[in-house]
């Protein structure tokens, strides 16, 4: 027994501190952490690991409902959380307990005491998951990366098939400023004689999977078509895309896909903040956390697709380190009008600064916070779409649908 054990109010706390260690990219901490924690997954256990920059959520959630659909014990890995820290891990598509969480948060902060170089709180985070999917005998572990893939703590986990999403520019600063060093990146989760699927890629960045998975003699096949003839719960076209690529890594685990259970799987796949309709007070709210100009991209073509060109109302906030202008371009003339506000983060960008990223002619109303900004969106009528950043996504589910907001960093 753990003397100090915390409840989960104390343990969660001690976590979000930290954030104070910062971002540290490489594997030599994350593995020692795994191994002293009994956290790397037990023999027969099937792990599969996704990449990329956009799509990896909505393509780890659509492997882990198809899986649940073939009767297979699974566990989910993902971030950020968008509300509650425990939606990063989920067993058979429940959330951790508060209980559980706690205990092995302890346990976590005594091993961590104990350590020369003090783990971070993504690291610890998947320490902790995956050692609760242990405990619950799962049989597929789906690890979403946290960012980029090659120095990322989730490449410290064996895995038997890889997963690269769509590829786009995102966190520059850490990957690299061309779409061909983020592919390497991206491409580092690669391993010897280990399967590995790919979405249709830029040129750029085909090129490189190529290479590097050449280099690392990975088997790499690129999806060619996209899933025709499923009823997908997720919206948009380039969730047919996600599907194949999730049912080809599913397939390569050896995994039977019957159309029963694919059917089941896709037409129940549920993953919130991405193109999320929910109604408030009788209008109707569409969430999606497009934090990059290829997923501002994706949400204006399904966007036109679903609701029309210049109708109802933008609710916009981002973060520092986001390429604001090229996303502020993608959504241009989406919504008839855009209201601006500073995400509750401690990395949320001020109002003026999202001005300057305006395109030319374009104009926003301002607001200090979320909640002045949806009070004015409502006045106006809906449709709403609230954009721009997962922060701002929680902070808007927090609100609208009940939940205490608790943005990390990380």
């Amino acid at each position: 027994m753990i003397s100090n054990r915390m409840h989960y109010a104390e343990a969660i706390h001690w976590l979000f501190g930290t954030q104070q260690f910062g971002i540290k990219l490489g594997l030599d901490g994350p593995r020692h952490l795994l191994k002293e924690f009994l956290a790397f997954p037990k023999h027969g256990i099937k792990v599969a690991h996704v990449a990329g920059t956009n799509g990896k959520g909505s393509t780890c959630a659509m492997m882990d409902r198809v899986a649940r659909a073939c009767g297979k014990r699974t566990g989910l890995f993902t971030s950020p959380h968008l509300i509650d820290y425990r939606e990063r891990m989920r067993v058979s598509g429940e959330m951790i307990s508060e209980k559980r969480c706690a205990e092995l948060l302890s346990e976590a902060r005594a091993v961590c005491e104990k350590l020369e170089t003090h783990p971070t709180f993504f690291e610890i985070t998947l320490a902790v998951a995956m050692r609760w999917f242990n405990e619950c005998e799962c049989e597929l572990i789906i690890l979403e990366t946290g960012m980029g893939g090659r120095l990322d703590a989730t490449t410290a986990v064996p895995a038997d098939v890889c997963v690269i999403t769509p590829i786009g520019m995102d966190h520059t600063q850490w990957l690299g400023d061309t779409l061909g060093k983020i592919a390497a990146e991206k491409a580092g989760i690669f391993l010897e004689g280990v399967p590995a699927f790919s979405s249709p890629q830029e040129p750029e960045a085909h090129q490189v999977l190529e290479k590097e998975a050449n280099e690392r003699r990975s088997p790499l096949r690129f999806i060619e078509e996209p899933l025709e003839g499923y009823g997908i719960a997720l919206a948009g076209t380039h969730q047919k895309w996600n599907a194949a690529l999730a049912l080809a890594a599913l397939h390569s685990l050896g995994l039977r896909l019957g159309k029963e259970s694919v059917v089941e799987g896709l037409g129940k796949v549920s993953w919130p903040g991405r193109f999320e309709r929910i109604s408030s007070d009788g209008i109707e709210v569409i969430l999606d956390g497009a934090h990059n100009p290829h997923a501002g991209k994706v949400l204006r073509e399904t966007w036109l697709a679903e609701i029309g060109a210049g109708k109802g109302t933008l609710v916009f906030g981002a973060v520092e380190s986001k390429d604001v202008t090229g996303i502020l371009a993608e959504l241009r003339g989406l919504t008839e009008r855009m209201l601006f506000c500073q995400v509750g983060t401690t990395r949320g960008l001020p109002t003026d600064e999202l001005v300057k990223c305006l395109p030319g002619g374009e104009r926003a109303e301002c607001f200090p916070n979320f909640s002045q900004a949806m009070q004015a969106a409502r006045i106006y009528g809906g449709p709403i779409l609230i954009a721009g950043s997962l922060f701002l996504v929680g902070e808007a589910r927090a609100e609208l649908l009940g939940g205490e907001f608790l943005a990390s960093a990380q």
